[in-house]
């Protein structure tokens, strides 16, 4: 089979919608080398240009425009006019891996598979501009009702889907995402020393990675270190930037008096200038020295950190609302993400329970046994041959 990908985000994003398109090509190519695998991306890329992981894959091809018209207009190329190119090289089946397909794709005869990643847009409209919101819903709702199968990332997703857009549940299929396959491995004391002296990473730390927005609810995680500060000095480090929350954020962290204990890891030179923290080659290594990851999302259409984090061997509290259970499994400690006591005393029990601690390692060590990149692919490649 020839296989079509609107890549973009392979290409170009280094949070959640990169790192699920990455690792789930990889993942095809690896599981099923007998195929072709065709990478559309609009413009060439400065961070994650082939081979993203230093394996090169022959059954892997990127494909950028090539007429004039195109490289002018990428944009266009990526949303209509890549059909012609979809044509040319024969392409059996095209996937929108987020949210999106080309515009009159069914025309051409390519059969076609859109991931839905979330709907979360529609659940905090206030939470976004307003002409994002209907740009999103105008691509998101075409795409639900054009493609010829639907990939929801978890049960939270499937509901919005048939709940917002009206699509039958037949239509969709839930294929939990993984994370890149390096979160599962141990990495050395060597490399995690040489990890913690770059970034200069504390003794001991609580994780929080994720965009600084308010639906990722930092500001509550702010709260609760400063309600356990006089049973504990373990600072925060925070992967991640964001605008106008992340000053609110900033803020509530001096008024606190919590500027030494809550470190924001993304706007220090040391990682603003490597391209191993760009591309979060070195993320698995700074989750194994962590304690635990602190991930009380509001909603999540899945909520890959809290994967990386149990394939890491790393304790996690996260929120009991959306897809997050989906995601973190029993081994874990889900709070009630408004409630900054919730999350205070959840991080206590990591922090005075060594018994629970062992025991959250080794449930979510099994659960994430369940997303391998392996497991995964299959899930997706037996939806392709079915349709």
């Amino acid at each position: 089979m020839r296989i079509g990908f609107d890549a973009k985000r392979a290409f170009h994003n280094g949070t959640g919608l990169g790192h699920y398109s990455r690792t789930l090509i990889r993942s095809l190519a690896d599981t099923f080398p007998d195929h072709r695998y065709f990478l559309f991306n609009p413009k060439s890329s400065k961070h994650f240009s082939l081979p993203w992981d230093g394996v090169s894959r022959q059954q892997l091809q990127e494909i950028q425009p090539s007429r004039p018209l195109d490289k002018l207009f990428p944009a266009a190329w990526r949303s209509a006019w890549v059909k012609n190119d979809l044509r040319k090289l024969s392409i059996d089946l095209y996937h929108g891996l987020s949210h999106e397909i080309p515009r009159g794709i069914g025309k051409k005869g390519i059969r076609t598979v859109v991931t839905i990643h979330d709907l979360i847009f529609e659940r905090f409209p206030e939470q976004y501009k307003a002409i994002d919101v209907r740009i999103y819903r105008h691509k998101f709702r075409y795409a639900c009702e054009h493609a010829d199968r639907i990939i929801a990332i978890s049960e939270q997703t499937k509901r919005d889907i048939v709940e917002f857009y009206q699509i039958p549940a037949r239509k969709i299929r839930v294929c939990y995402q993984s994370c890149n396959p390096a979160f599962f491995e141990e990495i050395s004391e060597e490399e995690k020393h040489r990890i913690k002296e770059l970034y200069q990473l504390p003794e001991k730390f609580f994780l929080y990675v994720g965009s600084i927005i308010e639906r990722k609810n930092l500001l509550r995680v702010v709260e609760a270190l400063y309600q356990i500060r006089k049973q504990t000095d373990i600072p925060l480090v925070v992967i991640g930037t964001g605008g106008k929350y992340e000053r609110a954020v900033r803020a509530k962290v001096q008024a606190l008096g919590l500027s030494s204990s809550v470190i924001f890891l993304s706007h220090l030179p040391q990682a603003k200038n490597d391209s191993r923290f760009k591309n979060a080659a070195d993320f698995p290594a700074i989750y194994q020295l962590a304690s635990a990851m602190i991930y009380p999302s509001l909603f999540e259409g899945f909520g890959i950190p809290v994967l990386e984090a149990l394939a890491s061997s790393l304790p996690v509290i996260t929120s009991n609302l959306s897809s997050l259970p989906e995601a973190a499994g029993s081994g874990s400690l889900l709070v009630d993400p408004h409630s900054s006591d919730a999350i205070a005393a959840a991080m206590n029990q990591v922090l005075r329970d060594p018994d629970k601690v062992a025991d959250m390692k080794a449930v979510g060590r099994k659960h994430a046994a369940l997303f391998t990149p392996e497991a995964t692919a299959r899930k997706v490649m037996d939806l392709y041959e079915s349709i």
